[in-house]
């Protein structure tokens, strides 16, 4: 997504990338009583964070720098980014010290790492080529069809659930690409015929390239930002911020900034 940002808002975010500088990743006590925090993302998951040009963007980029910006004792050093599927070992080897990433929040993800409070919800949206034949209306529809989802996310365990574990998909007609940039470009080539992916991201690949939602897949997934379990007080802290961010209006703000509601 291409749009403009307000001086103020470009000013802000270029203090919060230069407040602190570490040699390492990983959280770092500056002799200031100042906790410095290593945030991680997995860009190409507009609109919640994605490169535009030489600069992250998106939302969970915004939240989190507000979210921090309402922390006593912590700043944000430098953005650190992986594919998704290697957050999580990211954040356990002290790479990074927090995530933000789209993360929705589940049972076997919350055995290795802790959550804030939900930030987000959404479903899962099916995408199909726009000048296509292929319509399909429910899940069971991509029986038989090539289909492909994002390595580590709730589109891959989607499918692999609900349609490889019922033997309605053959794990032959399933692709696993380390983002979704590379799925909807196989989408267009015609290599695969839909992708399962989070609802957000689906309408803005629809409104930027030949693609289109057939339908959306209940799932009331949840999203949160993900920190190591014996890091209870940046926990904490975080919960704290989120819950100022929703209470001054910051989050409405950004919402409507990101998503246009």
């Amino acid at each position: 997504m291409s749009r403009e940002f307000s001086m103020d808002r470009r000013a802000y975010l270029a203090t919060v990338g230069t407040t602190a500088t570490v040699a390492l990743a990983g959280c770092s006590n500056n002799g200031g009583g100042t906790e410095t925090i290593t945030p991680g993302t997995a860009p190409g998951f507009q609109p919640f964070e994605f490169q535009d040009g030489s600069e992250l963007v998106g939302f969970d980029i915004d939240l989190t720098a507000a979210v921090f910006e309402e922390m006593d004792g912590y700043e944000l050093a430098d953005w650190e980014t992986f594919e998704f599927g290697s957050l999580i070992q990211a954040l356990t080897s002290d790479r990074i010290d927090f995530i933000a990433a789209a993360m929705t929040i589940n049972d076997g993800r919350d055995e290795t790492i802790d959550f804030s409070d939900p930030y987000y919800s959404a479903n899962q949206s099916i995408i199909v080529r726009a000048d296509g034949s292929f319509s399909p209306s429910e899940l069971g529809d991509l029986s038989g069809r090539p289909v492909g989802a994002q390595s580590g996310t709730t589109g891959e365990e989607t499918i692999q659930d609900e349609l490889i574990a019922n033997g309605e998909l053959e794990e032959s007609n399933y692709t696993s690409y380390d983002n979704y940039v590379l799925a909807v470009e196989d989408l267009e080539n015609g290599n695969i015929d839909a992708i399962v992916i989070d609802e957000p991201v689906g309408d803005t690949f629809a409104n930027q390239r030949p693609v289109e939602v057939a339908f959306i897949y209940e799932t009331n997934e949840q999203y949160g930002f993900g920190m190591r379990t014996d890091d209870d007080d940046l926990t904490t802290a975080v919960n704290e911020g989120l819950q100022t961010v929703r209470d001054d209006g910051t989050y409405e703000d950004l919402t409507a900034e990101w998503f246009g509601s």
